[in-house]
């Protein structure tokens, strides 16, 4: 009897990573045309960052079937081992209610649902310190009441070279967006308490996008204890810049996670995005 720990592919582990913790992430599944891939599995990080640049077809992502998860929580039940499923946001994908079905289906009282409100890095963040607690020895529920406590101190921003694939994947309006032509114009996006997609910010160039993802830290204040969690999607340049300007400015970057985005939130925002997820400390 243990507590095993899931996650989806959104989280964007690595499959070394994803052995090193011993979790087991469900697929969603990638679409270019007619042509369907499985995130992690049949598609990697670099496949899909090349057919994002010479595929004529606009990319589209699908939930994994209640049943993916049913098989996973079926397993645990007859084990008698505790599931904790750390998921995507649940305002951007149906994948937390696939797995809700799939809890239903088995009728096991040890499987616990954590809808992270989150995507990419931050619900990385989320596996990772409940794997920690799991391994010291901390029941599941206790768990889950320490991520729930911290949720709400949870902060995404992520530079974007571009909002046409969030318009397009549905995630956000184009009257949301507000975007013209401009093509120096550059989003920052952040995620709402509810987990939901919104511009917070327009900036000029790169450099001061980039510079702006630092100055939120400075602003806010940062809780130590909890990794700070930097993403990518396919070019990493410019979070070593981010990262670079944090040092240089006294933050502590050690034991800070750093993550290429994969096809599952690659498909929504494309190439050349810099993210940065991290906690503000409690009042």
């Amino acid at each position: 009897m243990s507590i095993k720990i899931i996650t989806d592919s959104a989280a964007d582990f690595d499959s070394y990573e994803l052995k090193e913790h011993s979790v087991e992430s469900v697929p969603l599944t990638v679409s270019f045309g007619n042509d369907n891939y499985i995130d992690g599995v049949t598609l990697t990080k670099d496949r899909f960052y090349e057919l994002l640049k010479t595929n004529k077809d606009f990319p589209k992502t699908s939930q994994p079937s209640p049943d993916a998860f049913r098989v996973i929580f079926e397993n645990a039940k007859e084990s008698g081992d505790t599931v904790i499923a750390i998921l995507l946001s649940s305002a951007l994908s149906g994948t937390y209610q696939s797995a809700l079905i799939a809890k239903n289906m088995v009728e096991y009282d040890n499987v616990y649902l954590f809808d992270t409100c989150s995507a990419t890095g931050g619900e990385k963040t989320y596996v990772v310190l409940a794997v920690k607690m799991a391994a010291s020895g901390h029941s599941a529920n206790e768990i889950l009441e320490y991520l729930e406590g911290i949720k709400s101190r949870s902060r995404l921003y992520a530079s974007l070279d571009t909002l046409e694939y969030l318009c397009k994947g549905g995630r956000l309006s184009r009257a949301a967006a507000g975007i013209g032509t401009l093509a120096r114009l550059k989003p920052i996006i952040t995620l709402t308490q509810d987990g939901e997609v919104t511009v917070a910010e327009k900036c000029i160039g790169r450099k001061n996008s980039l510079e702006h993802l630092v100055n939120y830290i400075e602003k806010t204040g940062i809780d130590t204890s909890i990794p700070i969690s930097f993403v990518y999607s396919h070019d990493e340049s410019g979070c070593k810049k981010v990262m670079e300007r944090l040092a240089e400015k006294g933050y502590d970057l050690k034991g800070s996670m750093i993550s290429n985005i994969g096809p599952t939130i690659g498909a929504h925002i494309g190439v050349g995005a810099v993210g940065i997820i991290y906690f503000v400390p409690e009042n």
